[in-house]
Formats: structure tokens, sequence, C-alpha cells
């Protein structure tokens, strides 16, 4: 591969505003010079004269000691020694090139590792070889993933390459994520030990009780973000499967049967793995026509989709950090929206599952992660459209007899090489927020209402079935009993013993 300008100095990039005296370079500049059928990277490589080395706004800018050569090896070795690896963008770069310009550059150093790296990447990715002519049998093994960059699996050899192979998954979905300062501070936070510490102090019959009501709590949450209210029998029936998450592993048939249990009636959608395209949005209320805000893999894609999101999984139950691995799978999994419906709530079960097989929660204790994800429902929606807003412009679809879409060009690894990591650091608030408010809410809850009944049994020994009527009635009227419930069900209580009911409650719940 010959010389070319491929740094560019311009003032806007693809709708973003470059710093001043800004030039583009790596993955940012191959894209364009190429222009690679991807969406950018969420933080774009620029030389900035009179600077520092350092990141804001989504550029990571460098002083002009960095500014790689003008050729195309020298700009893929800048990128993946300061930006890491980018499988999308090396997939279609090496589907653009012809294999003997690969060659060319692999040549170049045939013994450095970022030549042994592209070497690597281009027979993982394309499933076919080049043959190197320089011996590198004594040269020392590199990780493919730089984990200053990137965060990485142990990794497994290539003999043929020197490369240790430590990528986040496997050729059929491979989602990488990147080492931010947020992501280090939650994993180093160790909230699984917080949990179990928070859990030592309750008493275990508290401990039972709360995780029962977490239970619906979070299988009702699971149902009202995707817009349901379900009777509590649905909604139980539902939190029972949650309950038995990380028991039996995932697979195909595992699926298929807890989408059996997702759908009460599947008379008017096609059970199981999709046949036809599919989109999230909404339809022009005149013509018809989809508005979609995410479309799903092609249909024709899914099974090898689903096969490596699954294979992906079994590489991570190893030593890898649990809220990361949810991330990466069940995210991945409402992306590829292998079915017509059930996708979410399966998205969210996905998330229960890993977390309780890598032993993140405690065992017997629900981790009612959807309760938290309905109290951030505006931040998750904005994860999700991080990652399908982007692809839409990636995506050529048509129009449906029946109003639906058909993706008409090949988009299978735009589902299986993206970045995971705004969808993992989203996770870890929700996981932080369970641990400190969802579940201690709950917790407290229950030893209030404990105190509570104790003191109502004392004074007037009324039944428990009572009880939960006047603590509902206090909860729904600010702390007051209504003038309704003292003349109906209450009407055996004075005007004194509803005055002292009231204080109780609004001392014990209310704080006053």
């Amino acid at each position: 591969m010959t010389k070319s300008n491929f740094s560019i100095q311009i003032s806007n990039f693809h709708g973003r505003t470059v710093p001043v005296n800004g030039k583009i370079i790596g993955y940012g500049a191959i894209i364009e010079y190429f222009n690679l059928p991807v969406p950018l990277p969420h933080k774009i490589a620029v030389i900035q004269e009179k600077t520092k080395k350092h990141s804001r706004d989504g550029w990571q800018i460098f002083p002009p000691s960095y500014q790689p050569e003008e050729s195309l090896f020298k700009q893929l070795v800048f990128a993946l020694k300061y930006e890491g690896v980018n499988l999308l963008v090396f997939k279609e770069l090496f589907k653009k090139l012809d294999k003997k310009e690969i060659e060319t550059i692999i040549h170049i150093e045939p013994s450095g590792q970022y030549c042994r790296k592209i070497w690597f990447l281009y027979e993982w990715l394309m499933n076919d070889q080049i043959e190197l002519t320089s011996d590198i049998k004594k040269k020392t093994y590199v990780p493919l993933i730089d984990e200053n960059i990137q965060f990485e699996i142990k990794g497994i050899t290539s003999p043929r390459h020197r490369i240790i192979n430590n990528l986040t998954g496997t050729v059929d979905f491979c989602p990488l994520i990147f080492k931010t300062e947020k992501l280090k501070a939650s994993i180093s936070a160790n909230l699984s030990e917080q949990q179990n510490s928070f859990f030592k102090k309750v008493h275990k019959d508290i401990v039972q009780r709360a995780s029962s009501y977490l239970l619906l709590k979070d299988s009702k949450a699971s149902f009202t973000i995707e817009g349901e209210n379900p009777p509590n029998a649905r909604a139980a029936r539902w939190g029972k499967a949650i309950g038995q998450a990380g028991v039996k592993p995932l697979s195909e048939a595992e699926l298929n049967r807890l989408q059996q249990i997702v759908i009460e009636n599947g008379r008017f959608i096609e059970m199981g793995f999709r046949t036809k395209g599919g989109f999230v949005g909404e339809h022009d209320r005149i013509t018809g026509e989809p508005i979609p805000d995410h479309i799903s893999a092609r249909w024709e894609d899914i099974e090898q989709l689903i096969h490596g999101l699954l294979k992906t999984n079994e590489l991570l139950e190893a030593d890898f950090d649990a809220v990361l691995a949810a991330a990466i799978v069940a995210f991945g999994f409402v992306f590829i929206h292998p079915f017509e419906d059930g996708n979410g709530r399966l998205h969210r079960y996905i998330i229960h599952h890993i977390l309780a097989k890598k032993k993140f929660t405690q065992q017997g204790v629900i981790f009612p992660i959807s309760a938290s994800i309905l109290h951030h429902i505006d931040d998750y929606r904005k994860v999700l459209e991080s990652y399908s807003h982007p692809l839409l412009d990636f995506i050529q679809w048509k129009q449906t007899p029946d109003n639906n879409v058909e993706v008409v060009n090949p988009t299978i690894d735009l589902y299986r090489y993206y970045d995971a990591t705004k969808q993992a650091e989203f996770l870890y608030e929700c996981a932080e927020d369970t641990i400190n408010r969802v579940i201690p809410e709950e917790v407290n809850y229950l030893i209030k209402y404990d105190k509570f009944k104790l003191y109502i049994d004392d004074s007037f020994e009324m039944p428990d079935k009572l009880i939960a009527t006047l603590l509902r009635f206090l909860e729904q009227n600010e702390g007051v009993l209504s003038k309704r419930a003292r003349e109906k069900e209450f009407k055996m209580l004075t005007d004194k013993e509803c005055k002292d009911i009231e204080n109780m409650f609004n001392e014990l719940f209310v704080g006053k």
C-alpha cells in the first residue's frame, strides 16, 4: 500500500465539531478514507497543536509528536496502540482491500507485534489464511487486546501468530468494552460484597420475605418497561421463572421455553425465532409505513448470531466480571431481537441469569435489576438508542406488504462486533442503585411494617388482613385515615385511636 493522505484536517467531522486545528487520525481517518459503512467510534483520535494527551467530549486528543505516517499500515498501528481493537472496522476494511494488499501490509514488519495482530485479525475475521515468510517462532506471545485499553479474558495462545487471543467473544459474536474510569471504579467498589455485607446484618426471616417481594416487584417492573400491566398471577408466573435464573444453562431450547412463559397468548404472533424482518418503532398513522427506532437483525442471521452469543456466554462464564458479561450477552440479545415478541423481558432475564450463575448475587435472593432499570427508564432508552440509532444509516430496508421491514443488505457484523461500553456503564449504575436503594428500601419497609404490626397487635389485636388494609389506606392518603375509612372499615376505632395509629404510621414510615 503506497503512502496516501489519511489524516484529515477539517472543522466538522460527521456532525462533530473538531477541536481547533485538529487533524483526524487512526480509525476515524481510515473510516473516512475508505468510506467504510460503520458507525464512528465513541471517541475519535485527533492531533492538535500545543496540547497534551487527554480526552474530552468524544475526542482522544494527542500532541503532534503522536502523528502517524500517512500510510494505512501506520494508521492501523496507531489505532491498535492507542484506540484498541475495533473488529467492525477491521472486518469492513478487509472486505474493501484485495488480499494481496493485506499481505503487503503484514510483510512490512512480519515479526512485529502489530503486523502479527493484523495477520491474526485477518485470518480470524475472514476465515482465510495468509502465509508469512518470516520465522516468528522465537517471538514472545503478545495479547491481542491491550489490558490498559479494553477488558479482556485470560485467552488462548495462537502459535501460528504468536498472539494471545484474549477477545471477549467468539468470531460469531464479540462486542468489546473499553476500560473507562467509570467502569474501573465500579468494579473496584466490589458491589457483590457490599450486598452480602448488607444481608448479613438483616434477620434471615426479613431476607426471605424481602426476596419474595423483590421477585414480584422485579417481574412487574419488567412488564411495565414494555408498557404492560399484567395481573399479579401472570407477573408471579414470570417471577417464578426469574427466581430460577442461573439454574438451567442458556441454550436455544431454554430461550424458546422462556418465551412460552412470557407470552401468555401466542395466537397472534409467530412463536420461536423470527422467520421475517423485525423492528422497534411506530407506523405512519396514514400510510402505515414503518418508522423504525431500531431494526432487528435479519431473520436469516438469527441462528448464527444466537449460536455465537451462547458460545460467548460460555466463554465469559470463567474469570470475567459478572456485570460486564451480563452487559455483553443481554444487550447483544435485545439488539439481535430474535423473537417477534418477548425480547425485552428475556433480555432482562439474561441479566438475572448471568449475575446468578456467576454468584454476583446472594444465593436465594433475587437481584431486582429491572426495578432499577424502570427507575432509570430514560437512561435505559438512551443507552439502547446509542447503539440502534447510528446503525440506521447503514441498514438498507424496504417496506413489506404487511408494513414490516425487509433488510436488503448484509448487516450481520453490525450485531456481533460493536462497542458495549455504554451498556456496561449503564448496567453497573443499575447494579449499584439496586444494592444501595432498591434492596434496602424493601428490607427497611418490612422492618417498619413489622414494628407497625406489632404496635397494632399489642394495642388492638387486629387481624392481619385488616392490618394490611389499614396500612394501605394510610399509604394512599399520606398517613391520614380518610373519612370513608373511619366510617366504614374502621368505624370501631375512636377518633383518639385513629390519631394514635396515624402518629405511629408517620413516625415509622414518614419520619415525622
